[in-house]
């Protein structure tokens, strides 16, 4: 064997290493990415599903669960493309496409869930953004087209005002049912500032003239509260009364 076949099988060899080497890289690349895949398509999946079950009944239409319904079909789509034998995977999209079939006519089985707390609310914010985000990355991916998404970006931006009109007003009546005028005030004035605060505060002129309504009653009651009975004997004013004539009584007896 001559010095250049020599040559030749040892550039050959460190070939054919470099080639396996980067089919192996490949390989662990592909794995890498399809398991990242997975994980992503299953957080999807599971977001979108707890909205859809979760969200309060109240602020829940059947256009929102059809929109829910088809992002978490798709995700189910998309990962069973990685997941090809999943049995359960088919079961799931056969069961969606059903839904999405009956269109407006979608059962909306949500029980309203009043904003009666901060958490609730917080809560219910944190579904709002979860919404927000699957929609964003639906456009993203082609899925929704640019217009739908946005108009569907807008409906969350006013579904996050009335929930927030919804939680002033809970907040407003507790109060005042726990005999808190002052508390009850400061929700409302909360509310007006709310509002006022939207880029386009026309659209909840309704809202912001009964919060107005709802202050100015509030108002009344706590300055009520603040004047002190007639007809009752204030302490503080027969002690200034006292004050008086004690004071004219040492006065006279100085002078005298």
């Amino acid at each position: 064997m001559t010095p250049s076949m020599i040559a030749l099988l040892v550039v050959a060899g460190i070939a054919l290493l470099i080639a396996i080497g980067y089919l192996n890289h490949v390989v662990e690349r592909n794995k890498l990415e399809k398991s990242r895949l997975k994980i992503e398509l299953d957080d999807r999946i599971r977001r979108c599903g707890v909205v859809n079950e979760t969200f309060p009944g109240q602020l829940m239409s059947s256009a929102l669960k059809l929109l829910l319904t088809r992002l978490e079909l798709n995700a189910t789509q998309r990962l069973l493309l990685v997941q090809k034998n999943d049995a359960s995977l088919k079961a799931q999209i056969t069961e969606l496409n059903a839904l999405i079939a009956r269109g407006e006519s979608i059962p909306v089985n949500n029980p309203p869930r009043p904003v009666l707390t901060e958490a609730i609310a917080k809560d219910v914010r944190f579904q709002l953004e979860t919404l927000h985000g699957q929609i964003t990355r639906a456009a993203k991916d082609g899925f929704l087209p640019g217009n739908e998404a946005k108009q569907w970006l807008k409906e969350v931006r006013h579904l996050l005002v009335v929930l927030h009109i919804e939680f002033f007003n809970h907040l407003g009546k507790i109060a005042l049912q726990q005999n808190q005028p002052g508390q009850a005030r400061l929700a409302y004035e909360r509310g007006v500032q709310y509002l006022r605060s939207q880029p386009v505060p026309a659209m909840y002129g309704a809202q912001l003239k009964e919060f107005d309504a709802q202050l100015a009653r509030v108002n009344a009651q706590v300055l009520s509260d603040q004047q002190p009975a007639t007809d009752e004997v204030n302490e503080l004013t027969e002690g200034l009364k006292t004050d008086e004539t004690d004071t004219d009584w040492k006065k006279k007896s100085i002078y005298d």
